[in-house]
């Protein structure tokens, strides 16, 4: 484990700004004090994450440092379309890089127009203010085209970094299957030329079932939630799907398994942080990425618990498994274009199959009712709530849609209306 010194030394070497770093590492760790570890109940096994988040930008980073030492190459990817199994076949590392904290906002503002989401502005501002390791040890960005803000942004984040981006068509049919599996080529071929190595059907293979394992983990660790009453908060639960976006897969998968071992123990004897008539919410919507936990604060604060999210820190990004039994290179891409595809993102259409999701998950987990939660200026989540509004109406389920950002200054608005919804849902 590396020491603070060179932790410390480490940010200076990849470049980063430690005067402004040391302004986010004076904010973080109050976010996680007040929001994190007040929680009763937590499980025992809960405690690696807490480590991996309250050291976020110390251990995983040098290990991403390391790595180039050695002479590996690193990625930072902004969306659950980028396979990271091509980039962990070819000897890379992939890490997530979207913001996630009003920290970072306003050096997002400097390049971008008031009216864009603050998950791509806190994006920007990590890289550009250079006070995410993460930004700045990657070699490589590698973003996507599944809105026009990101488009628009990555043009911008080119002129300072190299960018692969990856277009993902906005239907599902059979041909828009195949134009993905064409882009994952292009990364395949962007990838092999940054990392001086070629892609192998056995080292794809591997690749493959580790990222599945992931997601098994991840899968295993959202069905516990179904229980009564529930094992483990969703304010947790979403900490340790957040902490797949940066931990080492093989351990992620392996700590989490151990935190769904405790929990099963918990379900069987009946134990939880929350009584087990407590209302029980699904969250949908667009993503949360760390340390987002605004919303799921607000819920289990006001008498109600987060059981499920659909997003893409959520199913999204785990629930469906690439096929593993493909026999050659070919095949193997294809699967990976066919998984990547299923993704209900609100940039396809249509894309009725996520009012579905909601509905399934709303029943699988014995909602009481759903929240749709949609960063601020975000349009295409904004738009599509009419039509889940719609869809949960006819089957009888309490909905709420919810617009906010990352700042605090809404939270009691929110919280006035997350109570009513609770009363509603009780009575």
């Amino acid at each position: 484990m590396a020491t603070y010194q060179e932790i410390r030394q480490m940010w200076s070497d990849i470049g980063m700004d430690l005067e402004k770093h040391d302004g986010f590492l004076n904010i973080f760790p109050g976010i996680f004090k007040r929001i994190i570890q007040p929680q009763e109940g937590r499980p025992e096994k809960i405690d690696y994450f807490n480590k991996v988040v309250t050291s976020v930008h110390g251990r995983r980073p040098y290990e991403l440092f390391e790595h180039k030492q050695k002479g590996g190459k690193v990625f930072g990817t902004y969306c659950v379309y980028v396979p990271d199994e091509v980039l962990l076949a070819l000897g890379g590392i992939s890490t997530g890089l979207c913001g996630g904290d009003q920290f970072w906002v306003p050096g997002g503002d400097k390049y971008l127009p008031a009216n864009t989401c603050p998950l791509i502005k806190s994006s920007m501002g990590s890289r550009f203010d250079r006070t995410s390791p993460f930004c700045q040890v990657a070699d490589m960005f590698i973003g996507e085209a599944t809105c026009d803000g990101k488009k628009k942004a990555w043009e911008i984040l080119s002129r300072d970094i190299p960018m692969h981006i990856m277009e993902v068509p906005q239907m599902k049919r059979e041909k828009d299957i195949q134009r993905f599996t064409e882009e994952i080529w292009q990364l395949v071929e962007s990838a092999q030329e940054l990392t001086g190595n070629q892609l192998r059907f056995d080292a794809l293979a591997e690749g493959i079932v580790t990222i599945n394992n992931k997601r098994r983990a991840l899968n295993r660790l959202n069905r516990t939630r179904q229980a009564a009453p529930v094992p483990i908060s969703g304010k947790d639960a979403l900490m340790v799907i957040q902490v797949a976006f940066y931990d080492d897969p093989v351990r992620f998968t392996e700590m989490t398994n151990i935190l769904c071992d405790e929990l099963d123990e918990r379900i069987n004897k009946q134990e939880g942080p929350f009584p087990a008539d407590t209302p029980r919410i699904v969250v949908t919507g667009t993503p949360m990425a760390l340390p987002n936990w605004k919303l799921h604060h607000l819920i289990e604060t006001s008498g109600a618990v987060v059981v499920c999210e659909e997003s893409c820190t959520g199913t999204r990004y785990f629930e469906e498994l690439v096929d593993e039994n493909r026999s050659d290179l070919t095949g193997q891409i294809t699967a990976l274009a066919e998984r990547y595809m299923k993704t209900n993102c609100a940039c396809f259409t249509p894309n009725q199959a996520r009012a579905e999701d909601v509905i399934r998950y709303a029943k699988e987990f014995k909602a009481d009712g759903v929240i749709d939660y949609t960063l601020q200026f975000c349009g295409l989540y904004s738009i599509e709530s009419h039509l889940l509004r719609e869809a949960l109406r006819e089957e009888g389920i309490p909905f709420l849609h919810l617009e906010t950002d990352y700042s605090e200054q809404d939270s009691e608005q929110l919280r006035t209306r997350i109570e009513a919804f609770i009363e509603i849902i009780k009575n």
